[in-house]
């Protein structure tokens, strides 16, 4: 078990190495001159070679790279560019919305994806079934921006439901009522796609674990469906339904930074979209680094607990 833990650490180490390094260098891939959109109409060559001396930007792409990963390290993002307010705290103004929509949208989408994948299960290729399959299809085909601007028309315009609509993200400690109504569109958009990759990945391991001895037996004591299912069944189905999880919720970033821009929602989705109209560069180096280390800590997280289900794997 630790030289698992050991090794997956040394490979999530290997990655961030390899992400701060490319997000580095997208400064300098993205078109334009920081110095140009600083310096506006003041851009001239002497207030550049001025400039791009206070800024470190005429010393070697390594240098520039060790000093700024330096400053990352003791969590200085540096300043914006354009609204001269640290990058880190634009973030970590930004980050909760992110992560509450996440948490909402993963709840709603396990607690619908494992009742019915069960009672699917039960019954393969029954009228229940059949409808839940061609209903997942159908969702899994629709994007996530179709479903909220549908959501939208539907809940916020025909209904008249308030604090649903564009701009109408309330913060959670203003008022959390208010809070979850504004996000739950968003969260039940984000929820629909998850749904659809639980509930067919958990219904096919179900399926099949079914259908081994030691349910055999289960059932020959007399157990009832339900504690078969929950207790001798779920465990062992749901190792694919984490991993698969932990891959899903990093695509969820990118499903829900378009949410967020299409609702006004002062994530960091909504933000990094603003910073690349505005070409804020810092930022949008700041945002991608945080969302990338993110994702990798998240897909960690998960092959930990993956391991803790089925302790098989760290000996594999």
């Amino acid at each position: 078990m630790l030289r698992y833990v050991r090794r997956r650490l040394a490979m999530l180490l290997g990655i961030v190495f390899v992400i701060s390094v490319g997000s580095f260098y997208l400064i300098h891939l993205l078109p334009g001159d920081p110095a140009a959109v600083i310096l506006g109409t003041g851009d001239t060559p002497a207030n550049r070679a001025l400039l791009y001396r206070q800024l470190g930007l005429n010393r070697p792409l390594v240098d520039q790279y060790f000093i700024w990963l330096g400053h990352i390290l003791h969590g200085n993002f540096g300043i914006s560019f354009i609204s001269q307010t640290s990058v880190w705290s634009t973030i970590r103004a930004a980050l909760p919305i992110d992560l509450e929509l996440i948490v909402l949208s993963q709840i709603l989408a396990f607690a619908i994806a494992i009742p019915l994948a069960m009672r699917s299960a039960r019954k393969p290729d029954g009228i229940l079934d059949r409808i839940l399959g061609a209903g997942s299809f159908t969702l899994l085909s629709i994007p996530p921006f179709i479903v909220i601007v549908l959501l939208v028309l539907i809940v916020s315009i025909k209904l008249g439901v308030s604090n649903t609509g564009p701009s109408s993200y309330v913060s959670l400690g203003s008022d959390w009522v208010v809070n979850l109504e504004s996000l739950s569109l968003p969260a039940l958009t984000l929820a629909i796609g998850s749904f659809v990759i639980y509930y067919r990945v958990l219904r096919s391991d179900l399926i099949a674990t079914l259908q081994e001895e030691f349910i055999t037996v289960a059932r020959s004591k007399g157990l009832t469906r339900r504690r078969i299912m929950w207790i001798h069944a779920f465990r062992p189905s749901s190792v694919a339904l984490l991993g698969t999880a932990g891959v899903n919720i990093g695509g969820l970033l990118a499903s829900g930074f378009v949410v967020e821009y299409l609702l006004a929602i002062p994530g960091l989705g909504y933000t990094l979209i603003a910073a690349i109209n505005n070409s804020d560069y810092l930022l949008v180096q700041g945002i991608v680094l945080v969302v990338s280390v993110g994702v990798v800590v998240i897909n960690f997280l998960f092959d930990f607990v993956v391991n803790l289900v089925d302790p098989r794997i760290s000996r594999e």
